[in-house]
């Protein structure tokens, strides 16, 4: 399932052992680095991965054993989002920053197909998010919070008879990113006669598609017992609960049911202790060194990759920092002078097509003009000889008056003569 971890047994490379003589004091050490750690405090982010109503709250709820404040989801979502939702627990004098991240509407789409995108690309944010604060020249590490997902609990529906493809694909899809452990949610719906064979199922699922969930350690001697066992009892089938009923003298947390009472802390009823043993009080460290260890190094390494940092040449010849950072360096310069000879050449082909384009215009406009100009010459042309056409006339049509007036003159003149005869000769008619 998971590929075998080096062992952590010290090595001594040659150096040589020397006894002391006397009392020098760096074996308080390990007190130093207790008593710093406890002051700095502990951070861990679970995600929750499962189906709308698989009961991923109350078990978060039962092994913190406490009340979280996550809000109810309903089944109608139209795509996947994550909720995360951080929280500071004390227990003794140890200071816990705990992040619950919740896939919200999970499963519920008609369209299963890209449902564990979002959660591998929210993954990848925050081993993203880690490097960029790795990188910067001012590093504040230390006081950094750490958004990196230690473990992810897999909820697997109790219905049906094997995994669904929505979970192998998300599985697969995170197993090279996160410390995956599955676990069968509402367990008690299950007969206990049938439930190892739906485990052995699960298991030889996830076996013959590969899919690389998390092994406990058997590498410290302290645990390898124990985790070995654990191993075997893998996926866990958990029952939560935060409800309490009183067996006998004593309140345990339980499910109720008319035909009975199913206790969450009985390892006879379910494996809810298992769990809460193995993801918290024995290899919560372990999740966290894994995490930054294995999973953070792989996303480190092929972004630093992409970004062209590799410890080997060209040649197969180590590589420093210094000489890959300066060969990027060249290797940016001569992009940049390509890009600026593009664009270099790019701008004057654009401004000769824009000058052909104006002188285009211009000569269109010329043209136009002169033909404006010619129909102004001809119509000029048209105007002046109508003008002098009117002259002409003007000038005949006065001559004509004055000869006219000439003649009504002289009419006007001839006139009284004419009367004063016509008188003298009607009187002389009179008298004969």
């Amino acid at each position: 399932m998971a590929a075998p971890r080096a062992g952590r047994q010290p090595q001594n490379d040659g150096y040589r052992s020397l006894p002391l003589s006397g009392h020098v004091g760096f074996d308080s050490l390990p007190d130093q680095l207790v008593n710093k750690s406890i002051k700095q405090g502990f951070c861990f982010n679970i995600l929750c991965i499962g189906e709308t109503g698989t009961g991923k709250s109350t078990l978060i709820d039962s092994l913190f054993n406490t009340s979280f404040d996550d809000p109810v989801s309903t089944h109608f979502q139209p795509n996947v989002r994550l909720r995360a939702q951080t929280y500071e627990l004390h227990e003794s004098n140890v200071r816990l920053k705990l992040t619950i991240v919740n896939t919200v509407g999970f499963g519920d789409q008609i369209n299963k197909e890209d449902s564990y995108q979002p959660i591998v690309d929210y993954i990848d944010a925050q081993f993203e998010a880690y490097l960029q604060e790795e990188l910067k020249v001012k590093r504040s590490l230390f006081s950094y919070h750490d958004t990196r997902i230690h473990a992810c609990l897999y909820f697997i529906s109790p219905t049906g008879h094997s995994l669904k493809t929505l979970d192998l694909l998300t599985m697969k899809s995170l197993d090279s990113k996160v410390n995956i452990i599955p676990i069968i949610s509402k367990a008690d719906s299950i007969l206990k006669t049938e439930l190892q064979k739906f485990k052995n199922k699960l298991m030889s699922e996830l076996v013959s598609n590969d899919v690389q969930i998390y092994q406990f350690p058997t590498d410290d001697e302290t645990v390898s017992q124990v985790n070995t066992v654990m191993n075997g009892h893998l996926p866990f089938a958990v029952v939560g609960s935060t409800e309490e009923v009183k067996i006998g003298n004593k309140m345990v947390k339980a499910r109720q049911y008319p035909w009975g009472i199913v206790q969450v802390e009985n390892e006879n009823h379910c494996d809810f202790v298992k769990l809460r043993e193995m993801l918290i009080c024995t290899n919560m460290e372990d999740l966290r060194e894994q995490t930054h260890a294995r999973h953070y190094e792989r996303y480190r390494r092929c972004r630093l990759e992409e970004m062209g940092f590799r410890d080997i040449g060209p040649e197969n010849k180590p590589v420093s920092l210094q000489e890959a950072y300066e060969a990027k360096r060249h290797e940016f310069y001569l992009e940049l002078q390509r890009k600026e000879e593009e664009m270099r050449q790019h701008f004057v082909q654009r401004v000769k097509e824009k000058e052909t384009v104006l002188k285009e215009a211009e000569q269109e406009i010329q043209s136009k003009f002169d033909r404006l100009m010619l129909m102004h010459q001809e119509e000029k042309l048209k105007l002046e000889k109508k003008k002098k056409a009117l002259e002409d006339d003007m000038a005949m049509f006065n001559k004509k008056k004055a000869n006219a007036e000439l003649l009504q003159a002289q009419a006007f003149v001839s006139t009284p003569v004419v009367s004063l005869k016509r008188d003298k000769d009607r009187k002389n008619s009179g008298f004969m």
